[in-house]
């Protein structure tokens, strides 16, 4: 991160000399990237104190951003592994298919190179971190009255981090995964599924696989994308595009084909303004550019899309400097067809 020199997002306590005390606050803590942030986040406290926030008010953002830090200690020595979140019901017994079936994509997935994240508990979440053993799992632990402690397999383990807060804790979820894998559930597990289906619908969260695996022959998962289809795409609260933003099996391999699959080629992407820079392992052909300028189009807010190497903006992530990229101008919509895109990238045909 560079910090702007001058510091003039930064809000004011309304009071100027506190003002200049904070920043130069900011400025002495040593190892720190961006001081301006570092102050406008000072600003904010202070102004909830002075503020119209009462006690409870202060106490739950400064519980909020604590466990948001300890949630960045903890993964920040892991951020070059790829992850998968993991959610279903914890009240799955192991003797069920469903939890046999989340041993074996946990156990598959750690063989291709990914951790798992559970929620900690037991059932679903028990038989992730089983699966996946402690050494390549993530317990992100929610202080429930009728749930006493983490399961026996993540238990103990550095990994696992206690949330007092479900937002926070989500967002753990949702920031730090690669994929999002939902097994059959209760409230919560449909929660989890919803919110990051949302997210990622609506370009909140970057677009990741997400899939709904069920136990061999189960139906599950059946009946919920049938509800979907026949009540929100069919009453026209969501497109038809948004199918290809998740993924219905009853199969552990193909589950763990589609996440896979959808970093063979495809990287990450960032914006930088309105322009949509897509990195890939392997550059594409002047064909397959026209190819995609073909069936994209409608994509792209102006210009076409097109081969580039790495922006100017970039220059904060010289890891990724030497990928080759492709970027538009996104229309910021539709990130259901952005998918379907990615999908072409990898060099596969969408399926609908």
């Amino acid at each position: 991160m560079v910090p702007d020199a001058a510091c003039n997002f930064v809000d004011s306590t309304g009071d100027l000399e506190l003002d200049e005390r904070i920043l130069e606050l900011a400025k002495s803590v040593g190892g720190v990237n961006d001081f301006c942030l570092l102050a406008e986040m000072i600003a904010t406290a202070v102004g909830m104190a002075r503020g119209v926030a009462d006690h409870g008010d202060f106490k739950l953002a400064n519980r909020a951003l604590k466990e948001m830090r300890k949630s960045c200690e903890v993964f920040h020595a892991f951020r070059g592994r790829p992850k998968v979140a993991l959610f279903g019901s914890a009240r799955t017994q192991p003797d069920e298919r469903a939890y046999q079936t989340a041993v074996e994509f946990s156990r598959r997935m750690a063989e291709e190179g990914y951790m798992t994240i559970t929620g900690a508990g037991p059932g679903i979440m028990a038989a992730g971190n089983e699966g996946a053993t402690a050494t390549n799992s993530f317990g992100l632990n929610i202080t429930l009255p009728f749930e006493a402690a983490a399961n026996e397999f993540i238990a103990g383990d550095p990994k696992l981090i206690d949330y007092n807060y479900f937002f926070t804790r989500k967002l753990a979820f949702v920031k730090e995964a690669d994929a999002a894998v939902g097994m059959p559930g209760g409230v919560g597990t449909q929660d989890e599924i919803f919110e990051a289906l949302t997210l990622i619908q609506t370009g909140k969260a970057r677009l990741y696989p997400v899939v709904c695996l069920d136990a061999p022959g189960g139906t599950y998962w059946k009946s919920w994308k049938k509800f979907v289809s026949e009540h929100l795409f069919r009453l026209g609260m969501i497109s038809k595009s948004d199918f290809s933003l998740f993924k219905v099996t009853d199969r552990v391999e193909e589950a763990v084909a589609e996440i896979t699959r959808f970093y063979s080629n495809f990287h990450s992407y960032r914006y930088v303004g309105d322009r949509l820079v897509i990195r890939i392992q392997t550059a594409l052909t002047e064909a397959a550019m026209d190819d995609l300028n073909g069936r994209f189009a409608s994509m792209v807010k102006s210009g076409r899309i097109e081969a580039c190497e790495a922006l100017p903006e970039e220059a904060n992530e010289p890891d990724l400097a030497n990928l080759p990229r492709i970027v538009f101008r996104h229309q910021r919509r539709d990130f259901g067809q952005l998918r379907e895109f990615i999908d072409v990238l990898n060099g596969e045909e969408v399926q609908g």
